[in-house]
């Protein structure tokens, strides 16, 4: 076991192995910021963490987020056409399929989910129709669309 003269001797190295020469902070520039004086050197190596401890996605009231709710409810099941050019490349069926001026059904609003509001880019959930060759049956798949992408169609009730 080491004495206690050496431990001092040992924690006076360790220590100036990791401090600068007084020299050389003499001879350093002093930092231009207005407020270098005021800041010690102990404040400049305590530093303060703050963690969030909750975290609130949605800033809008529990209201607002179901009159939303309530708005797009209303939508769903709507008959829509598509005005702007969109092109769309995951059906099978139809490479590079140009979406504008086809008519399709609103089946959901995804912009809500699970009582909160999420950033979702492209919000409403429509489902298409389209006619291929060799197929009796039209071949059925769905696009997620903006809602300044297509208008309403008067519905036939």
């Amino acid at each position: 076991m080491p004495t206690t003269a050496s431990n001092a001797s040992t924690s006076s190295f360790s220590a100036s192995l990791f401090r600068r020469p007084t020299a050389l902070l003499a001879a350093a520039p002093r930092p231009s910021w207005p407020l270098a004086s005021a800041v010690t050197t102990a404040a400049r190596r305590n530093l303060s963490c703050q963690v969030a401890l909750a975290t609130d996605v949605s800033s809008s009231s529990p209201d607002a987020i179901a009159e939303e709710e309530a708005e797009a409810a209303a939508k769903i099941g709507a008959k829509v056409r598509v005005k702007v050019p969109v092109k769309v490349y995951h059906v099978m069926k139809a490479p590079e399929l140009d979406l504008c001026g086809m008519e399709g059904v609103i089946k959901q609003y995804v912009g809500v989910w699970k009582g909160k509001r999420i950033s979702a880019n492209l919000p409403f959930r429509v489902e298409f129709f389209i006619s291929v060759a060799g197929q009796e049956k039209p071949v059925k798949f769905v696009a997620h669309l903006r809602e300044d992408e297509f208008e309403y169609l008067p519905s036939s009730d």
